[in-house]
């Protein structure tokens, strides 16, 4: 059984998940219920104390005064992911990279692109943050369509754009 809660933000309403000790996914729609196959096991717990913690720390990101989460968290991916999303997390507030940064710090010089694909299937965008990888020529890329506008405003939000 999954918990999730939500909070309005400035790049539109967040929807938290966590099992019964830790974050496992955030959402930016929720249409995750009805995109999961197993939609009948979350449960909608704004009071679920977890749920609370991450919604508080991100309000605190949003605020401007938090720039690190201190959420215990669990991700499900491949060894490749795991390994990229580990890179992402060594990302600093307020500092950005590209894919071949990346690449290069996992000594995988050429999957460019399949660091790319890792970064969208990114389960916690915010927390592990996929927003601070950009193009190598500077350009916002690597969020799907409309998302781009997010990406452009967590970087505002860091002082990266102005």
């Amino acid at each position: 059984m999954y918990q999730y809660s939500s909070t309005p933000t400035p790049i539109g309403t967040i929807y938290v998940i966590c099992d019964a000790n830790h974050l496992v996914r955030i959402e930016f729609d929720k249409e995750f219920l009805q995109k999961d196959k197993d939609a009948d096991l979350y449960k909608y717990a704004p009071d679920d104390p977890l749920c609370e913690l991450v919604i508080t720390q991100l309000e605190e990101y949003f605020a401007g005064i938090r720039s690190e989460f201190e959420v215990p968290f669990h991700l499900e991916g491949t060894v490749f992911q795991k390994e990229v999303w580990k890179a992402l997390s060594n990302i600093q507030y307020g500092e950005v990279k590209c894919y071949q940064d990346i690449a290069k710090e996992i000594n995988r010089p050429l999957a460019v692109r399949a660091i790319g694909q890792a970064n969208r299937r990114n389960p916690l965008p915010i927390v592990i943050p996929c927003h601070r990888v950009i193009g190598k020529n500077k350009d916002l890329v690597g969020y799907a369509g409309d998302k781009i506008g997010m990406k452009e405003e967590l970087l505002k939000l860091e002082g990266v754009l102005v």
